[in-house]
Order: C-alpha cells, then structure tokens, then sequence
C-alpha cells in the first residue's frame, strides 16, 4: 500500500483503545493503527516496532488458532513518511475525545498497523457502490464460572457482567443498568437471544455500535455520548430492509426494522462455514456450569410468568460465538484460583528474573506459545511451569472475554447469491455478510493484580446493595408460582 502517495485528509478519525489509535481510509478498505503512549514516555522506534509484531504474532499465530482464518485479520506493519504522520496526528486530534487526550499518537517511530477496514466485507470482493452496514458487538463473558475457587455463592449464580452494571452505575460510568446478559446471547436460544439483541439496542453503552458505509450511525462515541434513538435508526436502516416497502415512518415501522435488524444478527452469529474452522485445540466442555443468569431480565420475566426453566438450544459449533465462548472458557480457575498461581510466579521471577524472556511472557507469540497452550489439566504438580500455563491461558480467556464480532452486510440481488457468499434472508431484502473479530490484543500479565481487586469489589458491591434488596421480592415470587396441594383432615 503506497501511503505516501495518500492526501492525509482522506484519513479520518475511527477509534482508540487504552494503547492504540485508529484511522481508516475514506476510500481504500484498509485502516492505520497507530500506539499511544503518555506525554513524554514515547518508546523508541525500535520499542514500537516490537510491540507491533508482537500484536501481529498473536493473531497470526495464537487468536487464529482459535477462531479460524476469516474471523481473524492481524493485519502487517508498515513504515510511513514521519511527515505524514505528523499532519495526520493534527488533523485527526480535534475529534477525539477528551477523555481519550491523555495520551499522545506515536509521531516518532513511523510505524504503523495496517489492517482490512472491517466495517466492510471481508470474504470476497463486491461492488465497492453497494450500501453497508456494519454492526459491532462486544459480547463480554458468557458463561458463569464453575470453578470450585470460587468462594463467593452469588458467582455461581450471576454473571460477571450483570452484576458489574450495577457498579458502574454507581461510579457514574451509565446513568442506569443495561438489561443485556452475555449468557442470553451466548445461549443459542433464539428467543433470548433476539431479548439480549434488543436490550442491546435500547442500552448500547460500549457493546454495541452500528456503522453505516463506515460511518458510526448508532452507538457510543465515548462514555458521555450515547446514541439510541430508535426512530433515527429505523430511517437510516429503511433501505436496507424495506427498499420499495410503502412502511414510511411511526412505531410500527420502526419496531418492524429493528425486528429484522435483531434476526439479520441473529442469524449472522449463528451461522457456520467450513471455511471458518479453527485449529485442534482441545475444547473445554460448555455444559460445565450452569447456562443461564439468575439476574438476566429474560429470566426474571421467566420466573414472573410462572415458568423456572430456561431452554439453551446450544450454539452450532462452528460459529463464532461458540468459538468466542471456548476461548473465553480457558478461564478454568477463575480469578481467585488463578491469582495464587500469578503470585507463584511472580515470587519465581522475582528470584530469577532474567528468566522472564524464556517464560515468553513478553513474547514472542509464536507456534511455541501456542503449543503450551493446550495442556487443560487442572492437577496442581506445584511447579511454576503449571501455573504460568494457567496464567496464559487466563490472559487468552480475558481477551475473548473483551473482543468485539464486526458483522458487515450488504443487500445482494438472487441471481448474485452462490454457495461461496453466505447469505442470511429478511421478509424483504437479502444480505450478503461477514463476520470478524477484532480487539484481540493479549491482555497484560501485569493487569491480573487489577482483575483480582476488581472482581471483589465487584461482588461485593453487589451482595451488599443489589441482591439484599432482590432476594425477598424474588424469594416471593417463587412461592407465588409454587404448586399448592390442598390437605383435608376428619375433625
């Protein structure tokens, strides 16, 4: 990709996370990704270039492993004219966010990331005219934990996510709970899968994001700006799903897109190709713990209306839920079983730290590392090479449990649909899709310590202000439902 023969001001703002900064192209499929680093801590260019492959080995050869060659786009690194990069950095600055400010674009070693634009469709080339749509989800942990570690009741029962709404709310992150639960998604179940679709909708709050031709229509920009008005959205998604329909405008046309908006997702989330198919790690089993969230609102209504059981169909297993949700699953231990073991070898490097480079810890994240991967016992020999495998497999759980699914569609006429382009069906329209995964960079070892402290806090929170407030109105509706037997006796 010849960059330097780029104008910089076809490049626009796209996004940042904690380390990096994203631009994308205006015209071309393709984004830069660039690191960020505090005022006055800039790496040095050799740093920079580290840490980039870094990024890169481990999609290539980790994340791939689990999720399959088309869900998975590591992307190269470039090097790019500083001056280019200069007058990007101060073209793109005024529309980031403030809170993102406290850290500056690398200006200084050129390098850079460069990676498809996912916004788009990835599988197969199409008419670049066609309209797209794209809908981004961060679906968080879906599954309880099942670890005997656990020392807290309440974690075999609600899940992380629903609980640590609760504590946002409180530190003034969202002004109210969301009613999405990452097990009703994850749960196959296309009833309660279209309920957690739809309170996703309603509450976006950084799980959800819709992009229209790359432009973000629906959703956060940053904490403070959230989106979600449904009639705006329903008239941008008109053409999509009803392109010569007489629906104009109201709450019946709106609930009718939105509806079928929900089942395009629906449909592209369970969907299953061969050509997606990961590689031979040995899975763990989904049916440990249990499938649903006694906190989920799909479940409470269940329990109001008199019903206890909840169905989960299971997810077919090629898609990418089922192969974000056995990444995520190699959080075997939980974080209070994996912290002894963090500890174990932080005191080991502590004695021998130049042995931290063979551990790979840093990396390199090559075949090697991945290999080391596939041991799931849980038998504690005490040495420090099981635990560091827990610990890795724990940082790979914690960055499935924080990816994010870019399903891209765009409207495609019958005669165009073959076998080699997935197609998912609404009342009116078809849409040929992709499905990718992004955000797939290995958690830091050294954020374990932050994730022990936090998920205390997190329950803690919870058992003191939320469920000791629940449980009797619960508890209540419970005997409501119960069958009562009548006993008579001879007076």
């Amino acid at each position: 990709m010849e960059v330097e023969k780029m104008d910089e001001n076809e490049w626009k703002y796209h996004g940042e996370g904690n380390q990096s900064l994203v631009v994308s192209h205006c015209q071309r499929c393709v984004v830069l990704r660039f690191l960020k680093s505090p005022p006055n801590q800039n790496k040095t260019p050799e740093e920079i270039l580290h840490h980039l492959q870094n990024i890169v080995d481990f999609g290539k050869h980790v994340m791939k492993q689990f999720f399959g060659e088309n869900y998975v786009h590591h992307g190269e690194i470039i090097q790019l004219p500083l001056d280019f990069v200069r007058q990007l950095c101060l073209k793109i600055q005024p529309e980031r966010p403030e809170c993102r400010c406290d850290k500056d674009m690398d200006t200084l070693s050129g390098y850079a990331m460069c990676l498809p634009n996912l916004t788009r469709l990835q599988t197969f080339r199409f008419a670049e005219h066609r309209p797209i749509l794209c809908i981004e989800i961060k679906p968080k942990c879906g599954f309880i934990p099942f670890s005997s570690h656990v020392s807290q009741e309440i974690k075999h029962k609600v899940c992380r996510y629903c609980m640590h709404q609760h504590l946002k709310v409180a530190n003034g992150k969202w002004k109210r709970p969301s009613k999405y639960c990452p097990l009703d998604l994850f749960s196959g179940n296309k009833q309660r899968m279209h309920f957690a679709l739809k309170s996703l909708l309603q509450e976006a709050q950084n799980n959800l994001k819709i992009f229209k031709n790359g432009e973000l229509i629906y959703g956060c920009k940053d904490d403070q700006d959230c989106v979600s008005d449904w009639n705006e959205l329903a008239r941008h998604l008109k053409p999509f799903f009803f392109p010569s329909n007489g629906l104009v405008s109201g709450p019946h046309c709106t609930r009718t897109i939105v509806k079928e908006l929900i089942h395009v997702i629906t449909m592209a989330l369970l969907s299953s190709t061969d050509t997606c198919r990961a590689g031979h790690m040995k899975t763990v089993p989904l049916s440990q713990g249990r499938s649903y969230c006694e906190a989920s609102a799909f479940n409470k209504e269940l329990v109001r209306n008199g019903k206890h059981k909840l169905e989960s169909s299971g997810l077919p297993r090629g898609c990418v839920l089922y192969k974000t949700l056995q990444a995520q699953m190699l959080d075997m231990l939980d974080i209070e079983g994996l912290y002894p073991l963090y500890s174990r070898v932080e005191q080991y490097l502590e004695e021998f730290p130049e042995e931290r480079s063979t551990l790979q810890i840093d990396g390199p994240y090559n075949e090697a590392f991945y290999e080391k991967l596939l041991d799931l016992s849980l038998e504690d020999d005490g040495t420090v090479a099981f635990a560091l495998t827990k610990v890795q497999q724990y940082r790979i759980a914690m960055t499935a449990k924080d990816c994010s699914i870019m399903i891209a569609l765009s409207p495609c006429l019958q005669d165009e649909c073959s076998e080699q382009r997935p197609v998912v069906l609404t009342s009116k329209s078809r849409f040929t899709f992709s499905v990718s995964v992004l955000d797939l960079d290995l958690k830091p070892y050294e954020s374990i310590p932050h994730q022990y402290k936090l998920d205390g806090e997190i329950v803690n929170y919870y058992l003191k202000n939320v469920q000791a407030k629940e449980d009797p109105v619960m508890s209540n509706l419970f005997k409501e439902n119960e069958d009562c037997t009548l006993v008579l006796h001879k007076v």
